[in-house]
């Protein structure tokens, strides 16, 4: 699929600072959470995402360099675009198997509104992110993934160190990487849990991330739920938006 932006372009926009005139005004996140130009559907995710509190434990800070993962739904573009304000840039990437003309056009019509944002599509086996460009990344409720694998989808087999060896190629060094996922139990085959549940153990994820050089600097329970024990599908309508969900803060060091 085409992409909306070149890396090219994105490398490009990283250097040149935006004009005061055209880009958004600087916020904070609290204010940037509470624009009513946010979409309806993702103001509704709010209660469940606490992203106020999450990006204050992620360290987000104004002028910074973000890549939104698996950000196609503009959830957090949204938020972090403001935020960062004028001289700071979002870039989303989103796998093409889920980026379909129907999302191409709601990203564009965003993005046109939010001149600090760009997107670019790719193979999700084969994310393709300019090197040496981030300052914070986000994973959120999608790191699982990488274990996945769907004819249906066209998910082909991924190996998590070619994956995380990307992402850390991307990050700025003491760049910020922030991961939030449904925790499962431990134990069991990653890919037979992450197919049948789609959840992952964080031990899992933890030793992923140190493996390719990431260091593990914080982490916080603010979507701990006891209720929840583990056992069902994170989209069974019983646990959807209340799941366990663990948050890592990874650094890449300096």
């Amino acid at each position: 699929m085409a992409k909306l932006a070149s890396l090219a372009l994105i490398l490009a926009l990283a250097s040149a600072p935006l004009s005061p005139t055209t880009a958004a005004a600087p916020a904070g996140v609290a204010s940037a959470v509470a624009l009513q130009s946010r979409s309806a559907d993702n103001v509704k995710l709010d209660e469940s995402r606490k992203p106020a509190e999450l990006l204050k434990f992620l360290g987000l800070e104004q002028g910074m360099t973000v890549l939104d993962m698996f950000g196609g739904n503009r959830y957090w573009a949204e938020i972090t675009a403001p935020a960062i304000g004028p001289t700071g840039k979002v870039l989303v990437w989103e796998p093409t198997q889920f980026y379909d003309d129907k999302a191409k056009e709601a990203f564009q019509a965003f993005a046109s509104k939010n001149p600090n944002v760009s997107i670019v599509a790719s193979p999700f086996e084969a994310p393709e992110l300019p090197t040496n460009f981030a300052d914070f990344m986000l994973i959120n409720l999608d790191y699982h993934d990488v274990y996945w694998e769907n004819a249906k989808f066209g998910v082909k087999h991924m190996e998590p160190t070619s994956f995380l060896q990307r992402v850390y190629a991307a990050m700025k060094p003491g760049g910020i990487v922030g991961v939030v996922d449904h925790v499962a139990n431990a134990g069991g085959d990653t890919r037979a849990v992450v197919d049948k549940l789609h959840r992952i153990d964080p031990a899992v994820v933890k030793a992923d991330f140190e493996k390719a050089g990431f260091v593990l600097e914080g982490q916080s329970d603010m979507y701990r739920n006891a209720a929840d024990d583990h056992s069902l599908l994170v989209f069974d309508p019983k646990i959807r938006g209340k799941t366990d969900r663990f948050v890592y803060k990874f650094r890449k060091p300096r």
